[in-house]
């Protein structure tokens, strides 16, 4: 019966996608969450890449700006970070995040009782039931924070045009963009998955008589 059990990766994807495809709107939902809270945090990286590279340019006038903005900028400093009032507001921003896709997969789940009976019932091992939500949650987090990393990217670079004028379009750092762009969409993946395991863990764990008998 092993060779029952055993879903290829390939047939996973395709299941998840189905999935999704079914739900369509409550995942938007849950994708919307992550691309708002991505989006913030991109917004909030790469503002503080392109600030930073206007106070290299030694202009005591953009020095003046930055420090009226609330950034934290040493005395004849050339770098700065973001006030702590910032940082903990992306903090809490992403803790929202994943409290909403914490919230919107135990639904998922709740939905889904006969579902996952009717698999665990075919044969399906905890760890694909596992594998089906992660795959899902992998899914929705790569879609979402790309479209959050690109849309904070093009809000921080129009704000940045606004404080700076055309002047950013020559000092833009595209390098340090890049990476603040990356870190942002690692997060938001990170978050996606973190936010999965708890009900993941709950649908592996139920039992098909159960969740077989859960009037829809």
């Amino acid at each position: 019966m092993r060779h029952l059990v055993v879903l290829p990766w390939k047939q996973s994807f395709a299941m998840s996608c189905r999935s999704i495809k079914a739900r369509f709107f409550r995942s938007l939902i849950t994708t919307l969450t992550l691309v708002l809270a991505v989006s913030f945090l991109a917004f909030s990286l790469i503002s503080i890449d392109i600030a930073d590279k206007m106070l290299a340019t030694g202009n005591p006038e953009i020095r003046h700006y930055l420090l009226n903005c609330g950034y934290d900028v040493l005395p004849g400093g050339t770098s700065l970070a973001a006030s702590p009032k910032q940082r903990w507001i992306v903090i809490l921003s992403l803790l929202v995040c994943v409290v909403g896709i914490i919230n919107a997969q135990l639904m998922s789940v709740t939905e889904r009782f006969r579902e996952i009976g009717t698999m665990k019932c075919l044969g399906a091992l905890d760890r694909f039931i596992v594998r089906f939500f992660v795959m899902e949650a992998s899914i929705q987090g790569f879609a979402g924070s790309v479209a959050g990393a690109f849309f904070g990217a093009i809000a921080a670079f129009l704000v940045a045009l606004l404080r700076f004028g055309s002047d950013t379009i020559y000092y833009m750092p595209w390098q340090a963009t890049l990476i603040s762009s990356s870190l942002a969409i690692l997060t938001g993946i990170g978050l996606s998955l973190l936010g999965v395991l708890y009900p993941a863990v709950i649908a592996a764990k139920m039992q098909p008589v159960e969740a077989m008998r859960v009037e829809q």
